[in-house]
């Protein structure tokens, strides 16, 4: 990940909008600021929710409040509280997918 030319930022996360966007269960708001083609997100997930996909795209996610589950494709799981992060690359490794039994709010660049 190489972050594009661009002037020192704040971002107040509140003021950004959000979009929603529906998992196989719940829901994952997004907040999302995009610097080419970096993305940076406050994501929150709702209890109960449950990815509707698996992802190969690469992240650096760090957990703000909550907990997160994340398993991948070949059958490792891991359950990260707050103050945890995890690091793929693209295609780093077996495809993962997210879920939470009670809630996550995540920070996430990728």
């Amino acid at each position: 990940m190489k972050i594009p030319l661009s002037p020192f930022a704040v971002t107040d996360w509140s003021q950004v909008a959000a979009t929603t966007h529906a998992g196989e269960t719940g829901e994952a708001l997004w907040r999302t600021l995009n610097i080419g083609d970096l993305r940076i997100r406050m994501v929150e997930y709702s209890p109960d929710y449950l990815a509707d996909h698996w992802c190969d795209r690469g992240h650096v996610l760090y957990v703000v409040e909550g907990e997160l589950d994340t398993e991948l494709r070949d059958g490792r799981t891991f359950k990260l509280k707050p103050g945890m992060s995890y690091q793929v690359s693209d295609f780093g490794d077996a495809a993962h997918r997210s879920s939470t039994r009670i809630g996550a709010t995540l920070f996430i660049v990728d």
